[in-house]
């Protein structure tokens, strides 16, 4: 594979998609999502391929859940498609403007990156999600997907290269490394001449590992270890909903709720609430000493809690698994979310305001609830069309990355012939 040949073509493709008036793309993007719906079939079966090698690898049910596709899944990356196309373009957006005493017009507006670079695990409609994205902001993309999913993400790479083509759109627009060789995606992140930017899909060890091997900067939109705190105030009833639903709704995503914190003074009533509602979900639970005395161990949901050690509360555990914990205190549960959070997204359970202001402002983190299931970090449920992925960091983009935080900005000025005295 001649990787600088590859990222020489997307460069040039990138050129070409920054002058595209919104117009091609969006019938780009309608081109791609039709060439989906119309080869689900193809899809599908190489899909299958990918998730018996995943079983005969022993991939947990989370990344077997993220690999596999069906009709409904498919279906939901075409309507993707369709509402990115619907949004407005953010390219040549005029951010902000003023003129100067000497009559120079200044203007900010938003313009492509240029290259992406999107390297991802096993999960298959990043590829048609960073495709969209990118081609709506005008930027090239080069795609490394995972190695369990390869069979899936060609053959997604080759509907869209033709219905780029189709569209009359570049095929380089967007390219995939197709290698399984780890050499070849180290040698895609030192060729900081063509690509503009890396965006990470998946753990931290893979953040870690550009973290460590990256010549190009790199937006971190990496794992989730993300917690509710459940606090004294909180109403009972609304608290099982939102943590049942942060654990259990979809176990293997990155804003699902790894560890629960449980204020003292309601403990006595709610462990035993939310131990019994997570055991009938079939959720294993790791919990400190203080927590387990709140239970009477007659239950057959009580006696399969675990004790709860640092390890525990450092993991993401992306199944249905997760650690418990008692707090004396909202600064308390803050303090354990400074330890072991990865600054993704955050929840507390609360009627009291203060508790809640205090949570807000003082929790790091890319998205802070209150009273609401930490599940909601997601472009799409934030109105913003789809998401590249969830930045965990704080330079240009942090939280979910839409449209606007793929583009980066130029000033444009404008002048009748001033010069510098």
């Amino acid at each position: 594979m001649k990787i600088r040949e590859l990222c020489e073509n997307a460069k040039q493709a990138s050129r070409e998609l920054a002058m595209l008036p919104a117009k091609d793309k969006n019938r780009a993007l309608i081109e791609i999502a039709t060439a989906l719906e119309r080869r689900t079939g193809e899809i599908l079966r190489e899909n299958r391929d990918d998730v018996r090698e995943g079983k005969e690898a022993r991939l947990s049910n989370s990344l077997l859940d993220r690999l596999m596709l069906d009709e409904d899944r498919i279906r939901d990356m075409a309507w993707s498609l369709r509402n990115i196309a619907s949004l407005p373009d953010p390219v040549g957006e005029v951010i902000d403007g003023w003129r100067l005493p000497n009559g120079l017009e200044i203007k900010k507006i938003r313009v492509p990156f240029g290259v992406l670079a999107v390297i991802y695990e096993a999960r298959p409609n990043v590829t048609v999600d960073a495709a969209g994205l990118c081609l709506k902001t005008g930027n090239a993309v080069i795609l490394r997907g995972g190695s369990a999913s390869l069979h899936s993400i060609r053959m997604l790479n080759e509907v869209i290269n033709g219905a780029l083509i189709d569209a009359g759109l570049p095929a380089n627009s967007v390219s995939l490394i197709e290698s399984r060789d780890r050499s070849h995606l180290k040698q895609l992140l030192t060729m900081s001449e063509y690509i503009d930017l890396v965006i990470p899909r998946g753990g931290e060890s893979l953040k870690e590992y550009l973290k460590k091997n990256s010549k190009i900067p790199v937006i971190y939109a990496a794992g989730g270890n993300c917690h509710i705190f459940v606090d004294a105030s909180a109403d009972l009833e609304k608290a099982v909903n939102i943590v049942v639903n942060a654990k259990v709704q979809r176990p293997g995503v990155c804003n699902a709720a790894e560890t629960l914190l449980v204020h003292r003074d309601i403990a006595a009533d709610f462990i035993p609430l939310i131990v019994k509602e997570l055991a009938k979900r079939k959720v294993r639970l790791h919990m400190d000493t203080a927590g387990r005395l709140f239970l009477t161990g007659r239950s057959k949901a009580e006696e399969s809690v675990t004790a709860a050690t640092d390890v525990h509360y450092a993991t993401e555990f992306l199944d249905l698994e997760m650690a418990v914990r008692v707090v004396d205190s909202v600064e308390e549960a803050i303090g354990h979310i400074s330890e072991y959070g990865t600054g993704h997204s955050e929840a507390i359970v609360t009627n009291d305001l203060e508790s809640s202001r205090k949570f807000s402002s003082s929790v790091d983190a890319a998205c802070v609830y209150i009273n609401a299931s930490t599940r909601f970090t997601d472009g799409g449920e934030f109105g913003m069309g789809a998401e590249i992925g969830i930045s965990t960091q704080k330079l240009h983009a942090r939280g979910p990355l839409g449209l606007r935080e793929l583009t980066s900005t130029k000033y444009v000025i404008s002048g009748d012939g001033q010069v510098r005295g």
